[in-house]
């Protein structure tokens, strides 16, 4: 449970962000979308390869 306590004279607008920022963290919404379907872990395994090969070109074109 995210407990944010508000202090006094603070705005409620600045409270609501910081909870949102906390709840983002959480990374609850991403594990709920990952969740939704079933993924062989062969297929995960290729998934982050692949991306790992994408981030390593995408760091050698900035350092040409």
């Amino acid at each position: 449970m995210l407990v944010i306590s508000v202090k006094d004279g603070e705005n409620i607008e600045r409270a609501l962000k910081r909870y949102k920022k906390k709840y983002d963290r959480t990374k609850v919404v991403r594990q709920l979308r990952e969740n939704r379907y079933y993924t062989k872990p062969s297929v995960e395994r290729r998934t982050e390869k692949l991306k790992a090969v994408y981030r390593d070109q995408r760091v050698r074109e900035m350092e040409a």
